[in-house]
């Protein structure tokens, strides 16, 4: 699905200097590789990756990094050192499950609430001229009856989705209250798919590990719908809103959702059977219920009418492209050299 308008601008990322948070995650190891696509000069920062299988060693990321700092968020003072020089701040990092949520609810207030103070308080009078704070589309007052644009009322009942409204709060109230920020604006993206995604409790994930090992997917919610939407859409999202941002412009939160409408979980994975051509086998989870929303949307006008931005990648592509990733993952091929030639394909450059 062609319906790009606008793509991030090589010459606004050219030797810019970016503090990239989060970039041993899934999100944050395609937006390296993206920026490096780009040309700028990037500082990572963000917990060591995962255990196993993870995008940030497939995708070979620390080669394209000027700095690759290992630190947490909840230290203030690391935090500090790392956003020293930053002309471009995207703020990824984040404890981003919803189920680890419920097992560890202190945690994800620490990491999500307290590391974005912590961020918001080191960018002042910093010399950074933009930043991207990474949020989620979890935030809104869910009653399932619509899809949400950006002045919906803020809610979240699990502590994720919570923890994520809180950091809109605070970055409002930073808005409002500090001169010496640059611009900043959050950035609430649907349900990510995408290559090298290894994350527990995330669909495509599961899938691709419960295919692996020959037995069938266990779901919580087949009929729960979402809006899902490939990784590179989401990431390019990000840039332009960071372009932006750094050309003056005010925007203090944007919906990236899919270009179609949010999906059913079980037609996602009949959309996947169709790109893979091999059957799916799943069953219903005997696994005590998680409490979570049955229905989320976004509505993206805002970001259309004021970033030029469209998805690229309908749903049936985005299936496709993702499928193929985990294809050549498991032939053991070079996955940076796979997902940069997706990425300059995306960018066109």
């Amino acid at each position: 699905m062609e319906a790009v308008v606008r793509r991030p601008d090589p010459r606004f990322w050219a030797g810019r200097r970016v503090l990239l948070t989060g970039h041993t995650g899934f999100k944050g190891a395609w937006a390296a590789r993206m920026l490096a696509a780009l040309g700028a000069d990037v500082t990572g920062f963000a917990l060591p990756p995962a255990a196993g299988p993870a995008a940030f060693g497939a995708l070979n990321v620390a080669q394209d990094l000027a700095r690759d700092l290992r630190g947490d968020l909840r230290d203030a003072g690391a935090v500090r050192q790392a956003v020293a020089g930053a002309e471009v701040v995207l703020h990824l990092a984040a404890q981003a499950i919803v189920s680890t949520g419920y097992r560890d609810p202190q945690g994800t207030w620490d990491s999500n609430v307290t590391g974005t103070l912590h961020l918001l308080q080191a960018l002042r009078g910093s010399g950074a001229t933009a930043a991207v704070i990474v949020t989620s589309d979890k935030v809104y007052r869910n009653d399932g009856s619509r899809a949400f644009v950006e002045t919906d009322a803020l809610g979240g009942d699990d502590p994720y989705s919570a923890s994520k409204s809180a950091c809109e709060i605070l970055v409002s109230s930073h808005r409002a209250s500090f001169a010496d920020l640059p611009a900043l604006a959050t950035a609430r993206a649907g349900n990510v798919i995408g290559g090298g995604d290894f994350g527990p409790d995330r669909l495509i994930p599961d899938l691709v590990r419960a295919q692996q090992a020959g037995k069938a997917l266990r779901l919580r919610n087949p009929d729960a719908t979402r809006p899902f939407q490939h990784v590179l859409d989401v990431v390019a999202g990000y840039l332009l809103l960071a372009e932006t941002l750094a050309t003056g412009d005010a925007l203090p939160a944007v919906n990236l959702g899919p270009a179609e409408a949010e999906l059913p979980v079980r037609d996602l994975l009949a959309g996947w059977q169709a790109a893979t051509g091999r059957p799916l086998d799943w069953r219903l989870s005997d696994a005590p219920p998680m409490p979570e929303k049955s229905r989320l949307a976004l509505d993206s006008g805002l970001a259309r009418h004021c970033l030029n931005w469209a998805p690229r990648l309908g749903t049936a592509q985005a299936l496709t492209e993702t499928a193929r990733w985990y294809d050549a993952w498991a032939r053991d091929t070079d996955m940076a050299a796979h997902s940069d030639q997706a990425i300059r394909r995306y960018l066109e450059i």
